[in-house]
């Protein structure tokens, strides 16, 4: 028996032959059979030619979401079961830590469906209704390919609406604990599974976090301290060791020592100083810390979140170089961009100085570190979102010893990356700042992109040196 035909208008613009995976509204002429909603039709051309097969749902303006390129009857277990598999080799392949996205929606031909891995257990959301209502037999494929300790659902997310259907949450299937522990580039965090913040951990900067790596060290010369002989350093007659070859193999004879001569013995002497904004849980902090930075800033708004971080830079024993702040971040920067105006005022003269400064304000970092939630949820809202973004990274900007780095990003969809780079550079502009892009980065391997599929190419991510004009 074959499915229901969606027929295509004639005029429309062929998007599905170039590969994308949706069907709205305005591009179908009719449907020709009986359907339900949720059940799989086959699409075709205004002249009937076969394209696609997908499931169909006519209370969403994305009407049809593509399933198979070739017919097929059903989505059913050993269908699951297959789609599965190739997301699990897929990760295998490119994904070191076993801890990741392992469904992510139509780039792995799974519309409608994300499934994230944390410590065994599969949290899942199901976004559409194709998705919902074949919930059992995707369960039983997930626990057949997987074999998780257990499954929890987290479709509390507004696009459900969307689709006629109410938010759910809840465990599915075995033993969730709320709170797990996963890995990530070496690095022990904590997630909050039932909490947390969609599935309750974005794996999507992974490869970003550990991109930071080579910006956390080589700041010891800007403090004077350098690499010397350990016997001269010890008898006072140290001599820098210039030659980086020798240093590296020699090292075990070479001490670092200030410009006093005096052997310095913190470990870190050569790393960054790090403010990250909107640290979530910290990861970054965690990866700026286990590169050797020498002191982090940890921000977030949220007490909960800063606590949880907390938590995480006690567990990779990072909690003595780093300090938490709960503050807005458009707040703290500007703070500190005004300290550094009042005592470039008071070096001046001729401004009253009586007036105590602010102990915290007027702080420089090496490395900035931007990675704020989506400020454009929605086409409409990217003129705000430019501000937001112009705003953030132009006080950022201000804020970054010379020579240092900004690394900032976007995960807004509709503020595309041509438009992203513009309003960065008008905010270095504005800031009087040299921009040099050592980065440009996107979503890790275990959040492939469809090309052609500009909707599922959400994430920027780059990396600047920043330097005064």
């Amino acid at each position: 028996m074959s499915n229901p035909k969606i027929y295509l208008q004639k005029a429309r613009k062929k998007r599905l032959e170039q590969g994308h995976p949706w069907v709205y509204a305005t591009e179908i002429d009719r449907l020709e059979g009986e359907a339900q909603p949720g059940d799989l039709v086959d699409i075709v051309t205004h002249q009937g030619r076969y394209l696609a097969t997908g499931y169909w749902n006519p209370k969403s303006q994305i009407t049809v979401r593509v399933v198979s390129y070739e017919p097929i009857a059903e989505m059913d277990a050993d269908f699951f079961r297959d789609r599965l598999r190739q997301c699990q080799e897929h990760r295998r392949r490119f994904v070191n830590d076993a801890d990741c996205r392992l469904v992510y929606g139509e780039a792995d031909f799974l519309p409608g469906l994300v499934v994230d891995r944390f410590n065994n257990v599969l949290v899942l959301q199901l976004l559409t209704l194709g998705m919902d209502v074949r919930r059992e037999v995707l369960l039983k494929a997930l626990i057949d390919v997987f074999q998780p300790q257990g499954i929890y659902e987290r479709s509390d997310v507004s696009v459900r609406v969307l689709e006629g259907l109410e938010e759910r949450t809840g465990a599915l299937y075995g033993d969730c604990p709320s709170i797990l522990v996963i890995e990530e580039n070496g690095l022990k965090l904590e997630v909050d599974i039932v909490e947390g913040q969609k599935t309750g951990y974005f794996f999507d900067q992974r490869e970003n976090r550990a991109a930071i790596a080579p910006l956390m060290t080589g700041w010891g010369g800007r403090s004077g301290i350098h690499l010397a002989d350990r016997e001269a350093a010890e008898s006072g007659s140290a001599v820098a060791v210039a030659n980086t070859a020798y240093k590296a193999a020699d090292s075990a004879n070479l001490v670092p020592v200030n410009a006093n001569g005096k052997i310095v013995t913190f470990p870190y002497w050569d790393g960054a100083t790090v403010l990250e904004c909107f640290a979530h849980t910290g990861s970054f902090t965690l990866h700026a810390c286990k590169y050797g930075a020498k002191k982090v800033t940890c921000l977030d708004v949220s007490e909960h979140a800063i606590a949880t971080a907390k938590r995480n830079a006690l567990r990779n024993g990072f909690s003595d170089r780093v300090e938490f702040v709960v503050a807005d971040a458009f707040d703290y920067l500007r703070t500190q961009v005004k300290g550094i105006d009042e005592r470039k005022q008071r070096g001046l003269g001729g401004v009253d100085t009586s007036k105590k400064l602010e102990s915290a304000a007027g702080r420089t970092w090496d490395v900035v570190i931007l990675d704020p939630p989506a400020f454009a949820k929605t086409k409409s809202a990217v003129p705000g979102a430019c501000r937001g973004y112009k705003d953030i990274n132009l006080q950022g900007l201000k804020l970054v010893n010379e020579g240092g780095y900004l690394v900032t990003a976007s995960c807004s969809y509709h503020m595309r990356p041509e438009l992203f780079l513009e309003t960065i550079q008008e905010a270095a502009a504005d800031a009087g700042k040299l921009l040099r892009l050592v980065e440009w980065r996107a979503a890790g391997k275990d959040h492939p992109q469809l090309l052609g599929v500009n909707e599922g190419h959400y994430l920027k991510f780059a990396i600047f040196e920043v330097r005064s004009k």
